[in-house]
Parts: C-alpha cells; sequence; structure tokens
C-alpha cells in the first residue's frame, strides 16, 4: 500500500498556556492520497482552520505527528499551494503579476525565474486561460469580478506546480451562482492535472461535488467523526447536485453535523 501524501496520526492542538488552555483538536487521524480531492466540513469552531493549519506546518501539534510525503511536518510546507475566502490579491500588480507571484519566491522557481520567464509566462497566461480568463492578464484587481478574482487565486496557487493543494472556504463569498460556477472551473482543473486537494468548506453540496472523501468533524475539540466515500463514475456535472442520490448524501453528512450541534 503507498504511502499518503498527508496524514495525520493521533494529533491534537491546544491553544493558549504551557499545557494548554483550549483544546482545538484531539486525536485526529486522517489519511489523503496521492492525488485524492478530500473535503473536510463540520459545525463552526470545530477545528477546520487549524487542521489547514497543522498540514501546512503553520502550526506545530501539542501532540502527535502530521507527515506530508512521507516527512514530519516541521515547518512550512513547501510543497503546498493555498487559496483562501479572500483572493488577497495585491492590488498594484496585473491578474498576470499576481498569479507569477509564487514563481518569485518558491524554489526552485526563483532560481529560474530570469533564465526561463517566458516559459513561466506561457504556463500562467495558460492557467489564466483555462480558468476563462484569457484576455484580461493584464487587468488589475479592482478591474475584476469577485469570481475572477478567486479564479486568479487558484492560478496563483497552482502556477508553481504544488503536490498538494489547500482551500480554506474558497468561495464562500461569492454568490451562488458564481460559486457553482467555480466548482465547475476547479473540477476541471484537477481532472486534468490530479493534484492533491484538502477543501475545507461549510457548503456541504460543495464538499460532495468536489470531493471523493468527505471527513466530518466534531464540535470542538474537533475529531473526525465520520467519513463518507463519494463515488467518481465519470466527469461531474452540475446537474447531478440535483438527483434524489447527491440530495441522500447531503442530508447523511447534515445529520451528522446537527446532531453534533445538538449535543
Amino acid at each position: 500500500m503507498s504511502t499518503p501524501l498527508v496524514a495525520l496520526e493521533h494529533v491534537s492542538l491546544a491553544y493558549g498556556a504551557r499545557g494548554g488552555s483550549t483544546l482545538a483538536v484531539e486525536n485526529l487521524d486522517l489519511d489523503v492520497p496521492q492525488g485524492q480531492f478530500v473535503a473536510v466540513v463540520g459545525p463552526s469552531g470545530c477545528g477546520k482552520s487549524t487542521l489547514m493549519k497543522l498540514v501546512t506546518g503553520l502550526l506545530p501539534p501539542t501532540s502527535g505527528v502530521a507527515r506530508v510525503a512521507g516527512e514530519p511536518v516541521r515547518g512550512p510546507v513547501k510543497i503546498v499551494g493555498m487559496a483562501f475566502q479572500n483572493a488577497t490579491l495585491l492590488p498594484w500588480r496585473t491578474a498576470l503579476q499576481n498569479v507569477m507571484l509564487p514563481l518569485e519566491i518558491v524554489q526552485p522557481h526563483r532560481s529560474r525565474l530570469r533564465s526561463a520567464y517566458a516559459q513561466y509566462e506561457k504556463k500562467a497566461r495558460e492557467l489564466l486561460g483555462a480558468v476563462g480568463l484569457g484576455g484580461f492578464e493584464d487587468r488589475f484587481p479592482w478591474q475584476l469580478s469577485g469570481g475572477m478574482q478567486q479564479r486568479t487565486s487558484l492560478c496563483r496557487a497552482l502556477v508553481h506546480d504544488p503536490s498538494l493543494l489547500m482551500l480554506d472556504e474558497p468561495f464562500g463569498a461569492l454568490d451562488a451562482f458564481t460559486r457553482e460556477e467555480l466548482w465547475v472551473v476547479l473540477h476541471d482543473l484537477w481532472a486534468a492535472h490530479k493534484f492533491t486537494v484538502i477543501l475545507v468548506t461549510h457548503d456541504l453540496r460543495e464538499a460532495v461535488f468536489l470531493s471523493d472523501t468527505v471527513f466530518v468533524m466534531s464540535k470542538r475539540p474537533g475529531r473526525i467523526i465520520a467519513r463518507r466515500d463519494i463515488p467518481r463514475t465519470g466527469p461531474r456535472r452540475l446537474e447531478d447536485t440535483y438527483t434524489p442520490e447527491f440530495a441522500g448524501v447531503v442530508q447523511d453528512l447534515r445529520e451528522h453535523i446537527g446532531r453534533e450541534r445538538a449535543t
């Protein structure tokens, strides 16, 4: 059996004074195979964002071990791309310049950027084209809609070929129609490149539409209380979200979270 790209082994994290005053997550066990799309859902405050920080090395666990690519996480992980609820684009840079920003920071691309600039720029333009932003490369963030800004943010997260894409409520601030459009954009990007994804979301339809596996976390301290595997029989379409089978999975997840909130 191959080593999972991401593994949390009995991981707990306490915030506060020595010994911990607030236990955020407790005894987390989670495996994410290479190339899989995983979603994490749960009630507000359950530790979903804490899980993200543990995987990316932004926070060390109080106990247990977080591993990425088989190695214990001891600091910020370099093979990760990240996108958040807010696009956080630099307002003085064009869409293309924003997308290329990681190439100026992340090795080995930083060392190669000057000599291979044309190649890197071509790749950034291709990514923008793939998400429907061909022709908008020279626009500044204030000239782009919220959905276009988030598409740019996705391209920026992917331009340096990360093995792992971490998404923290990336579409939460968008209207329903734009959000669903970007589900399809993200699905198509993943299908084309098969990078590994961990998506944190409150939107259960989003989780079921996009992922291979959905993990449900308990209320604080967060633990994994349920896992639901979502079969893939082919490319997913928005029409699928209206089928009884899809609705049944969403309702099952909703019931798990509802029971947690009621206890």
